[in-house]
C-alpha cells in the first residue's frame, strides 16, 4: 500500500509538472523564468526555438516516461510500452540538445551554465545507453540507464520544489538558481544509484533462493 501511494505521489508530480510548460502557451508568455530575461535575448530566433523545444519535449517525456515504470503495463502491454519509449527516446534527444543549448545563456551565469549542461549530457548519455541496451537485448542493463534517465528528467519536478524555498530561505533569487542547477539533479542521480543497486541486491538474493 505504501508503494503505491508513493508511486500515486511520483506520478502526480510527473503529470503536473509535465502539463506546467503549456501555461507559456495559453496563458503567460512571459511566465517564470522568462522575466529574468533580456529583451534581446527573448527577441532571438534560435534561442526562442531551442527554449520551447526544450519545455515542451521534456515536459512530454516526463508527462509519458513515469508510466515505463509500471510493471503490470510493461508484461500486458509489450506495443504500447515500445511505443511511449520511442516517443520518449525523441523526446529527450531534442529536448536535451535543445537545453544543452540554452543553458549557455542560463540566468546566474557559469555556474547555472556548467550545471545545467552537465544535466542535459548526462539525460541525453542515459537514455541513448537505455535505447542501445534494449536494441541488444540487454533487459537489466536498459531497465538500470532508464532509471538513471529518469531520475535526470524528473530534475523538472525538482527545480520547481527547490527552487521557491531557497527564494525564500536566501532572499536572492540569482544565488537560488545557480545552487538549483546543481542541486536539481545531483540527488536525484544518487536516489536512482540506491534503486539501481537495491534492484541489483534483489535480484541477486531471488536467483540464490530460486
Amino acid at each position: 500500500m505504501t508503494k503505491k501511494i508513493a508511486f500515486i505521489i511520483f506520478a502526480g508530480f510527473c503529470i503536473s509538472v509535465g502539463l506546467y510548460p503549456l501555461i507559456y502557451f495559453l496563458i503567460d508568455p512571459t511566465f517564470g523564468l522568462l522575466n529574468s530575461k533580456s529583451d534581446l535575448l527573448l527577441n532571438d530566433g534560435l534561442w526562442n526555438i531551442a527554449f520551447y523545444a526544450h519545455i515542451s519535449l521534456g515536459g512530454l517525456g516526463l508527462l509519458i516516461g513515469w508510466a515505463q515504470f509500471n510493471k503490470k503495463l510493461r508484461k500486458n502491454n509489450v506495443n504500447l510500452h515500445r511505443n511511449i519509449g520511442k516517443v520518449y527516446l525523441i523526446s529527450v534527444l531534442i529536448s536535451g540538445f535543445s537545453g544543452l543549448y540554452i543553458a549557455y545563456f542560463a540566468t546566474g551565469g557559469m555556474v547555472s551554465t556548467l550545471g545545467f549542461s552537465i544535466l542535459a549530457i548526462v539525460w541525453i548519455y542515459t537514455t541513448l545507453r537505455a535505447f542501445l541496451e534494449i536494441k541488444n537485448q540487454s533487459v537489466k542493463k536498459h531497465q538500470k540507464y532508464m532509471i538513471y534517465s529518469y531520475a535526470a528528467c524528473f530534475a523538472a519536478v525538482t527545480l520547481r520544489i527547490w527552487l521557491p524555498i531557497l527564494t525564500a530561505l536566501l532572499q536572492n533569487y540569482i544565488t537560488a538558481y545557480r545552487i538549483v542547477s546543481w542541486l536539481c539533479w545531483i540527488p536525484n542521480m544518487f536516489v536512482a544509484f540506491y534503486i539501481v543497486k537495491r534492484e541489483k541486491l534483489n535480484n541477486a538474493y531471488i536467483r540464490t533462493n530460486a
